[in-house]
């Protein structure tokens, strides 16, 4: 039964992929963003944005040898151009470099070439075939020393943006390419390699990374490569975990499906934590024969001596040195080795003397250690030291210390005590003189000691004195008299009719009748707003014998002909109103939005109360909405279909398990939100052993579980443990916390219910964003489990990956939300769903297994229309032209024999009910034509309006 299932679930997904009767015979196409026509396999086109924001640094090598003809060079384009359409191409994301190469490498364009997915797409179409040879090795050469070099636009290794060679080639290479393969290999790039024809799969293996079922690739001619387009976009746009983890490696981090290893450089090896790198103690390893010491280098070893060793000939013995018996030493007495030279060595009473070879007979005071700072005085067995006039000796005996006189008499002196050889005196700074006592110091006066014949001031200097004038005049040629300043006489005044000096500066005046213009230099004959008293509030403007008042822009002259008023008397005032501020005259009234009541004060809105103003039906809560309102329910009940009325959740038994998002998309804040919105639901259900049991698992890159089914007991212990639980805020791996919890959550070990107790399993996954890895795998088999999966979703959330996730039917199991703030609606229809779900349950539970309820649901023409595997092949057209589905299969030999035996029985399957079953099958694929045609009209549509604002946004 399981197969036959099984088949149908194909045959219905073939149905929804078929297109339209007439689409069926014309060729797929699609508008790319310059009106390119390209081939489109329906997968590309379903998964065309799969590469979204991807940061990689891709470069293509192309094999351009004479041995590729003009077609099939035409189709390598072609492949390249259908890469590039899942690509997000950008200087931020993905940045793409082509190489082409023959018996030379030409570059097409670097990394840092375009910075637009159209600009790379048209430098594809322009290149032109080489011809040449096939030089494969040195393109890949060129690529590791050119292509990702910084210069040329790759980013630097520590930002961890994955590197990625594509290499097709079509033949074997005329040089080697093993060796520099795996230093490319080793630097950390990914290497594709795609052989077309008779190519050696060795050499692409010595080409390609490992595992080499994931990264090389064997077409038998160049129309086939078409074939690999839906491959590539797989792994191309798969996470690149060395890009998404931390991952510490030393030297280079390695990307594999799913992980990534660490590798050190050349003459390095791993350490036991398979981060660090240590140089491969070849020493240790290998038999070196060094006789003293061995020392490793990166990729090998020399042998060393000791100090006082030298290495003989054949690199591994050591031989001790003799200096004095090679060298011409020179030594008058003795000659001694050191330990990498020699020394010379006197007899016993004598010393050596500078030189080093020469000795002489000792002198105590002419050797070097008597120490003595000044003088050093001969005794008869020793010496002693003797400091000069002036200095006393020091307790040491050797050195010599100054007399401080001035420290030792304290001669009170105001500013300086200099020291002499035999006693001190006092010193002035400078300008100052000493006072007869010999100690104090006076300012000396050089003004009053001096005639000094300053007309104004006299000005002490330190050693002299400067004459000054007051403020407005100025010092004579003499140094000594002043004159007043004449300011009208030093500037260019530019008084029209005379100018006067003042204390500091001068002014212009204008003769009597007139008066000074604005400028402060012209003159103007009065007029009649100067004259006379106008009362003018802001401006006066005069005629030939009269004036006329006027107000400034933004106010109006009132009736009296000389005050104004503002215009906007909402702005001119502080207005109070809480909403809206409406003119009326030289007044205002305040008015409210719609929706909202003025109160008294007449300033002031409150919301008008709409569900005491109608008859709202609300069974427990009436909530106002605005113009609307809303019902809800107490605690522990939901709201009925209805939407007025409302019922209590059954406390029946039920396995519950919240898979959370905890991405850096989410954000502290919303991650508190998804944490109010778990506590939330846990409050509508009846938690204990016997009833509901809940868990929780919390996802990132990595999946922890908060708590199992079997942790609390308590709604209370369970909203605690929520309230502490802690943000992880990294990735997003959706695919894998589903795996986690279909292995592990949903186990007795952890606290389910087993099987045969028929409680039903619940998962309830939130996530706001694009998942890092596949969904549909584990989603499909957590429902094969017999797991009814909800799906919430939050702004970024992908409604595709949503789908994959949740339970059929979609409509039931899938809830999405705009942004977190109205995160409630979704918990309300989950509580809803929930409490469906038990009472669903609780009727399968009177069944006994195996067997369907009594009362089947009619299906009403609203709802999808449900279509039994006999009820398929009952239709002896659909069986006919659709048998391939079950041909040389399992299914075959079982669905013959279920259709023979119905057949035969003739009891539930009577024609004229076949019938109608068939035409519900014939519906059900028009319609499924008709939506992928609408679909297909709805893409190329939007095709043509991009087309449009790409060419404006280009002649702009």
């Amino acid at each position: 039964m399981e197969k036959i299932l099984v088949g149908c679930l194909l045959m219905l997904g073939h149905f929804l992929l078929l297109p339209p009767a007439g689409a069926r015979e014309r060729p797929h196409t699609r508008f790319s963003s310059r009106g390119r026509h390209v081939r489109t396999h329906p997968q590309t086109t379903l998964l065309e944005s799969s590469c979204e924001n991807k940061r990689a640094d891709l470069v293509f090598i192309i094999d351009s040898s004479r041995s590729v003809n003009t077609h099939d060079y035409a189709k390598v384009k072609e492949f390249i151009l259908d890469i590039l359409q899942f690509l997000d191409i950008g200087p931020d994301v993905t940045r793409v470099g082509l190489l082409q190469y023959g018996s030379t490498v030409k570059n097409e364009f670097s990394l840092k070439t375009f910075k637009r997915k159209s600009e790379v797409e048209r430098a594809v179409k322009r290149m032109r075939h080489l011809s040449t040879g096939t030089m494969t090795g040195l393109a890949i050469q060129y690529a590791l020393n050119i292509a990702f070099s910084e210069v040329e636009g790759a980013r630097p290794l520590q930002e961890n943006v994955p590197r990625i060679i594509m290499i097709v080639t079509d033949g074997r290479p005329q040089d080697s390419v093993a060796e520099v393969a795996a230093k490319a290999r080793d630097t950390g790039i990914l290497i594709f390699a795609i052989g077309v024809g008779q190519v050696d799969l060795n050499t692409l293996k010595a080409i390609g990374s490992e595992p080499h079922k994931d990264h090389v690739f064997l077409v038998a001619n160049f129309s086939q490569i078409e074939s690999l387009t839906s491959v590539f976009q797989n792994k191309l746009c798969m996470v690149h975990m060395c890009s998404v983890l931390e991952h510490r490696c030393a030297h280079f981090c390695i990307n594999t499906p799913g992980s990534y290893t660490c590798r050190c450089k050349q003459g390095y090896i791993l350490n036991a934590d398979q981060k660090t790198c240590r140089i491969q103690d070849l020493c240790a390893t290998e038999d070196h024969g060094c006789e003293q010491l061995c020392v490793n280098i990166p990729g090998s070893y020399v042998c060393h001596c000791y100090s006082g060793y030298t290495l003989a000939e054949d690199g591994k013995r050591c031989a001790a040195v003799d200096y004095c018996a090679s060298e011409n030493h020179g030594c008058e007495h003795e000659c001694v080795n050191a330990e990498s030279s020699y020394l010379c060595q006197c007899h016993e009473g004598f010393v050596l003397n500078s030189d080093k070879k020469t000795c002489t007979k000792i002198d105590h005071c002419a050797s070097s250690n008597h120490g003595c700072q000044h003088e050093c005085v001969n005794a008869q067995k020793s010496a002693f030291c003797r400091c000069l006039k002036g200095f006393m000796l020091n307790p040491d005996g050797k050195t010599c210390r100054r007399i401080n006189y001035c420290a030792l008499n304290k001669p009170g002196c105001e500013h300086e005590c200099v020291n002499t050889e035999e006693g001190h005196y006092c010193r002035c700074r400078r300008g100052y003189t000493l006072d007869p006592n010999g100690r104090t110091c006076s300012r000396v006066d050089h003004c009053a000691q001096q005639d000094h014949g300053c007309e104004q001031l006299c000005l002490n200097t330190e050693e002299s004195f400067v004459c000054q004038c007051s403020e407005g005049f100025l010092i004579n040629s003499d140094l000594k008299t002043c004159s007043r300043v004449d300011y009208c006489l030093l500037s260019d005044h530019g008084c029209e009719y005379s100018c006067v000096n003042t204390d500091r500066s001068f002014a212009c005046q204008c003769p009597e009748g007139h008066v000074l213009r604005s400028d402060g230099k012209t003159c103007a004959k009065l007029d009649s707003c100067a004259l006379g008293d106008h009362g003018c509030e802001h401006s006066c403007v005069s005629s030939e014998d009269s004036f006329m008042c006027q107000c400034f822009e933004g106010f109006i002259l009132r009736n009296d002909g000389k005050t104004c008023r503002r215009k906007d008397v909402c702005q001119a005032v502080d207005h109070g109103c809480e909403h809206l501020c409406v003119n009326s005259g030289e007044s205002y009234v305040c008015k409210c939005l719609e929706g909202f009541e003025l109160t008294e004060d007449g300033k002031h809105c409150r919301r008008k109360d709409v569900c005491k103003s109608t008859h709202h039906g609300c069974e427990h809560i009436c909530v106002n909405n605005g113009d609307f309102y809303a019902c809800r329910c107490s605690e522990g009940f939901v709201l009925a279909e209805d939407g007025r009325h409302c019922k209590r959740c059954t406390e029946g038994p039920i396995d519950l398990v919240f898979v959370i998002d905890g991405s850096k998309s989410l954000g502290e804040d919303n991650f508190e939100i998804v944490k109010h919105f778990v506590t939330g639901i846990i409050d509508s259900l009846a938690i204990s052993p016997k009833a509901t049991r809940v868990g929780l698992l919390q996802y990132s890159t990595q999946v922890r579980t908060e708590f199992t089914l079997r942790d609390f007991s308590s709604a209370k212990d369970m909203k605690k443990a929520v309230a502490h639980m802690k943000y992880m805020g990294k990735g997003s791996m959706t695919g894998l916390a589903l795996k986690h919890m279909v292995e592990r959550s949903f186990t007795q070990v952890e606290g389910a219910r087993p099987l045969s107790t028929r409680v039903p399993r619940v998962a309830i996954v939130f996530t706001d964003g694009r998942a890092q890895d596949d969904v549909s795998e584990w989603a499909r088999k957590a429902k094969a489990n017999g797991i009814t999966v909800y799906a919430a979703g939050v702004g970024k959330a992908i409604e595709e990956e949503l789908q994959e996730i949740a339970s059929e039917p979609t409509d039931k199991h899938l809830f999405y939300a705009e942004d977190f703030s109205t995160m409630d609606e979704i918990s309300e229809k989950l509580k809803q769903g929930i409490c469906e779900a038990l009472e669903d349950s609780d009727g399968r539970q009177d069944s006994p297994a195996g067997e369907p309820p009594k009362q089947v649901h009619q299906p009403t023409e609203s709802e999808p229309v449900t279509i039994n595997i006999r009820d398929l092949l009952s239709c002896s057209n659909f069986a006919v032209q659709h048998r391939y589905l079950f041909e040389e299969d399992n299914h075959s030999r079982s669905t013959q024999k279920l259709f023979h035996s119905t057949k035969s029985s003739g009891s539930p399957l009577e024609e004229n009910q076949d019938q109608c079953k068939c035409e519900d099958l014939i519906m059900f694929q028009k319609l499924a034509s008709e939506e992928v045609r609408k679909l297909t009209q709805r893409l190329e549509e939007m095709t043509q309006r991009l087309e449009a604002l790409e060419n404006r946004l280009q002649y702009r």
